[in-house]
């Protein structure tokens, strides 16, 4: 493609204390904008987001990380965006790394790149009970959508605007599950996938999700891709594997009769 807008999204909750750091790091030049979606955060996300001279939208009240993501998306396409860039404002993911998550959309490679963080793994410090289900939902996606990717549940990703505008993801979740209904969207409509390594840090202050939501957000992944496969097989239709041009079209006027106002 010739020279593409890249807009950066991130969904931010909570993140006053990272939200610098991450943006600091992103590469001069490559990004056009960069939109700031708080999700009613009850920390100063907001007055830092606007310092740095960020677009910043405000939920009137919490949506949930998967209706963050909606308005994220929504807002980036409004600019125009080629090509948008999903980060975490938690510092957790390598923004240097944003170059090379888009060059294979750049060079018509892919569609969808995801930022695996597998190879740092042990390096970065991801808890071992995150390790492991990670690996063994990411095995359970690759055998449902015959991909051989090492990692699905990324927070740094980037999306051509052609996959976004097909995409039905306001149907998803405004929960966690939005991440994975997303991908599984995406697999329905022959997107091309990619992905690249991506250094992460855990530490205090980067968003993560407990033991009792990670177990309800597994369960949730193990429903969606049965839910996936049911659709396959034609046994039920569900309307989030409708493709989002199919949703409504334009009627064209009716034909102008003798006498009428022209």
């Amino acid at each position: 493609m010739p020279t593409p807008r890249i807009v950066v999204i991130m969904p931010a909750y909570n993140a006053s204390k990272t939200l610098e750091r991450t943006f600091r790091e992103i590469p001069a030049g490559v990004v056009q904008e960069c939109i700031v979606v708080d999700d009613f955060s009850a920390d100063s996300t907001v007055e830092v987001a606007r310092k740095l001279g960020l677009r910043v939208f405000l939920h009137a009240q919490n949506q949930g990380y998967g209706g963050n993501q909606k308005t994220c998306y929504v807002e980036a396409l409004k600019t125009g965006a080629d090509i948008v860039v999903m980060l975490h404002p938690d510092y957790q993911y390598d923004s240097k790394k944003i170059p090379e998550l888009v060059r294979p959309i750049v060079e018509d490679r892919a569609d969808l790149v995801l930022g695996s963080r597998m190879a740092y793994a042990l390096a970065g410090g991801m808890p071992f009970y995150k390790r492991l289900s990670n690996r063994f939902l990411t095995w359970c996606e690759n055998s449902v959508f015959k991909l051989r990717l090492s990692e699905y549940h990324t927070g740094f990703r980037a999306f051509r605007r052609s996959l976004l505008e097909t995409t039905p993801f306001l149907l998803n979740s405004n929960d966690f599950i939005f991440d994975q209904e997303i991908v599984a969207q995406a697999v329905w409509f022959g997107a091309r996938f990619d992905e690249i390594s991506v250094p992460h840090r855990y530490f205090a202050e980067a968003s993560t999700i407990g033991l009792g939501r990670s177990l309800r957000y597994g369960l949730g992944v193990l429903a969606l891709l049965t839910k996936f496969v049911l659709n396959r097989k034609g046994l039920i239709t569900s309307r989030m594997f409708r493709p989002l041009h199919h949703a409504y079209s334009e009627v064209a006027p009716a034909a102008s009769t003798p006498g009428s106002a022209s």
